[in-house]
């Protein structure tokens, strides 16, 4: 392998699995988070506070993208919709909720946030690799 060369398949394929089970398992708790814990109004009525237009709306939107979003991306369905869509959902809660905390999530930052998105821009652009539904669609279409 030399610097600057990308690695073997079989390891693209793996770290393309880590990153998407990983921001999946984080979306998915997340998303659940909104529904189960904090309800979808309490969610509402934060957003509301945090200024987020249209706030019963951005927060079914929120809950549903993690919820659903988070699951596409963990086992590699739709991956390049899903991930726009975590992209969207991660810049509002970026822009209305941590932009003015600073950096570090101990103190309401936006580090997380900021995490999530560019992993999932980088899975959108690798693409979710062989071990995901998408490969598997993909192949038994080609076949």
């Amino acid at each position: 392998m030399k610097l600057g060369h990308p690695l073997p398949t079989p390891a693209v394929d793996l770290g393309l699995l880590l990153a998407r089970v990983l921001i999946g398992i984080v979306l998915i708790a997340h998303g659940w988070q909104k529904f189960a814990t904090y309800t979808l109004d309490g969610t509402a009525q934060s957003f509301d506070l945090m200024g987020v237009p249209a706030p019963q709306a951005a927060a079914v939107f929120a809950a549903v993208v993690e919820l659903a979003g988070g699951t596409l991306l963990l086992v590699g369905l739709l991956t390049p919709v899903a991930a726009a869509l975590v992209v969207l959902d991660m810049l509002g809660a970026f822009w209305f909720a941590h932009r003015s905390a600073g950096v570090f999530v101990a103190d309401g930052g936006w580090e997380l946030v900021a995490v999530i998105a560019a992993l999932a821009v980088a899975v959108a652009a690798a693409g979710p690799g062989r071990a995901s539904l998408d490969h598997a669609i993909d192949r038994k279409i080609a076949a």
